[in-house]
């Protein structure tokens, strides 16, 4: 597959980073494999989640694949590099076509990201998860590794301004050990508390205790909608 849009993207990003001095600790980048296909799902509380997740794979020199809704793609500006990347539009109205993509790519020793949430979680805990990445794997053969990232929302997430200029963020980047992936409802229960325990090691061990902030959640002290919360606002849009 010909990469000639990821490596000036990952260029691009990695010359951002430095710019917001970004503080990014990266732990676990040796569980993902340096050749054939894996599934990496992770948690989602950002809308540059899948930068940061695609940054933790870089360590063991894999360009990930991301699924991605398929508005994204029908944007002038990122669609192009979305399609130049190989990432996978996936269209929530019928998903078929995009499991297919993703699985004949992790099938030809891909990574392919995914976040089994689908939408950003308010409450910066982990929501309930979709099949899709348990099934994936399982189809395809090969190992499903839980991600966390914590403090991307802090530059950018859902019901609040970016906030693209602030320096000096700390952001985590957790990636657990290889499971076996189970597509039913037990796989789905133990992926999301594999995502919910990297999570919580993100939290525990952050610098900065964010304690009355909007990008801590309300069981840390923070302003975050409490997961019942965040339910009710998700449902009401």
């Amino acid at each position: 597959m010909s990469d000639l849009v990821y490596p000036p993207v990952v260029g691009l990003a990695k010359t951002m980073f430095r710019v917001l001095d970004l503080r990014i600790t990266i732990d676990g980048a040796h569980q993902i494999p340096k050749t054939g296909g894996a599934v990496l799902a992770s948690n989602h509380v950002s809308y540059l989640d899948f930068i940061f997740a695609g940054y933790g794979a870089l360590p063991s020199g894999r360009l990930t694949r991301f699924m991605a809704k398929h508005e994204i793609f029908a944007n002038r500006i990122a669609g192009p590099l979305m399609r130049g990347m190989h990432h996978i539009p996936v269209d929530r109205s019928s998903g078929q076509a995009s499991f297919q993509e993703a699985l004949a790519k992790l099938r030809s020793g891909e990574v392919v990201g995914i976040f089994p949430e689908a939408t950003i979680s308010r409450s910066f805990t982990v929501k309930d998860i979709k099949s899709g990445a348990n099934r994936l794997a399982h189809e395809a053969g090969v190992p499903l590794l839980p991600v966390a990232l914590w403090g991307t929302q802090r530059l950018w997430t859902k019901g609040r301004p970016k906030n693209l200029t602030q320096r000096h963020v700390p952001v985590t980047i957790l990636i657990g050990e290889p499971m076996d992936p189970s597509p039913n409802d037990s796989g789905d229960a133990v992926l999301r508390k594999r995502m919910q325990e990297l999570l919580d090691r993100a939290q525990s061990s952050y610098p900065e205790s964010g304690e009355g902030q909007f990008w801590q959640p309300a069981h840390l002290g923070g302003t975050a909608p409490t997961p019942e919360e965040a339910a009710a606002l998700d449902e009401r849009r």
